[in-house]
């Protein structure tokens, strides 16, 4: 009896170069519809970034909170040293899986 691996569905999503309140509406959006489709995993390319806001982890946040009444979860990728050691030191990196490029 073999069993069978369940594919999980996954939303990838480029950040840019700022995480700031000017990107918030387009990326609530992209989120809210991969959510509402069914993914379980929605990931964050942080490759570039270099600045975040706090409406920026505000979204953060908030992404975390609705994949969670979902069943999912929030991926943060390609973080630079810098946002990985500022994520842990706000304690942010509880709540998302974190890879860094190195």
């Amino acid at each position: 009896m073999s069993k069978e691996k369940k594919s999980v569905s996954k939303k990838f999503i480029k950040i840019g170069k700022k995480l700031t309140d000017s990107m918030l509406p387009a990326l609530r959006t992209q989120i809210l519809a991969a959510l509402n489709k069914g993914e379980k995993e929605v990931a964050f390319d942080f490759n570039g970034l270099e600045t975040i806001d706090s409406k920026g982890l505000g979204l953060l946040i908030a992404a975390y909170n609705s994949s969670k009444n979902y069943g999912g979860k929030i991926r943060i990728k390609n973080a630079s040293e810098k946002i990985v050691k500022f994520m842990g030191t706000t304690r942010l990196d509880k709540y998302f899986e974190i890879d860094s490029p190195g």
